[in-house]
């Protein structure tokens, strides 16, 4: 049984989408001197598409495309927490900032998930071979020093905030009148 596309191909106008179809003009050719130009250029405008890549899981897709593009990704869709951040990134348009800041948290979660499920499965991920620590201490030590110095700084700095308690204020907290 063949899986049915999450979306179905469209053909319309889409002269609302600004830029769409710039290129369609034969008469507007912004390479003229420097392409020789043979007249069959302007063919592709008329060629038939072929059937889409079907969607067998759930495809992301930017909010100013009509369809999902001909070929996609299917290896990793979107899921736990880091998939909810994608869901919602993908609302806004591409050149906002809401939509490209999400997707990196997203992949720095996606992370953590990944270390989650691989314990849950029983296996225990070799984090330093695969950060590629190994190659960085054989080529690059200062650098792998440096990075390792500064992590632990950080991370002791973001510990030590958290942890300070606050002193507790004793007696009037008044200002003493003068006289």
């Amino acid at each position: 049984m063949e899986p049915t596309p999450i979306v179905e191909q469209t053909t319309g106008d889409y002269s609302h989408i600004n830029g769409w179809g710039i290129d369609a003009d034969p008469n507007n050719e912004p390479t003229y001197p420097m392409k020789h130009y043979t007249g069959d250029d302007h063919e592709r405008l008329n060629w038939e598409r072929p059937p889409l890549q079907p969607a067998t899981v759930e495809v992301l897709h930017s909010n100013e495309r009509p369809t999902l593009t001909a070929v996609f990704g299917t290896s990793s869709p979107p899921s736990g927490l880091s998939g909810a951040l994608r869901r919602y990134a993908f609302t806004f348009s591409e050149s906002e900032y809401g939509h490209w800041l999400p997707l990196l948290l997203a992949d720095r979660i996606n992370v953590v998930e990944g270390i989650v499920d691989d314990l849950k499965q029983g296996h225990i991920p070799n984090i330093f071979a695969e950060k590629g620590w190994k190659a960085d201490w054989k080529y690059n030590r200062k650098g792998l020093v440096q990075n390792v110095l500064v992590g632990v700084a950080v991370t002791t700095a973001v510990i030590a905030l958290l942890s300070r308690k606050k002193k507790p204020t004793v007696g009037y907290t008044h200002k003493r009148q003068r006289g």
